[in-house]
């Protein structure tokens, strides 16, 4: 790996490499858009794989004549669990999409926040 090229694409390179400092505004706009889509969905995988988890300890808990038993609840559960972890993760309920926002696209410096 070359360590000479910046991680970030919208720093500019430290090995001298002739870029522009600030990246056009579309070319911002199109790396937000697919950052915020990926920290999304990477919220509601993060979700899924929770309720995942808890529905398994409910169903490992659960009597033998349980409805948590029966094949096709379960079933129902698990779609009705990734169809809540997208909801839950379309409105942030977590943070964890802006978490990983704040890391993959940092603020602009302000002549005042310096």
């Amino acid at each position: 790996m070359d360590r000479s090229i910046a991680l970030n694409p919208l720093q500019p390179q430290a090995n001298g490499a002739k870029t522009d400092a600030v990246a056009p505004a579309s070319e911002d706009a199109a790396y937000l858009a697919k950052a915020t889509k990926a920290a999304v969905e990477f919220e509601s995988f993060f979700i899924s794989q929770m309720l995942k988890d808890m529905r398994a300890t409910t169903r490992e808990m659960a009597d033998e004549d349980s409805v948590f038993k029966d094949k096709v609840n379960q079933d129902m559960q698990d779609m009705a669990d990734g169809i809540l972890s997208k909801q839950m993760a379309g409105q942030r309920a977590f943070g964890v999409a802006d978490a990983i926002l704040r890391q993959l696209v940092p603020t602009k410096i302000t002549p005042g926040n310096t």
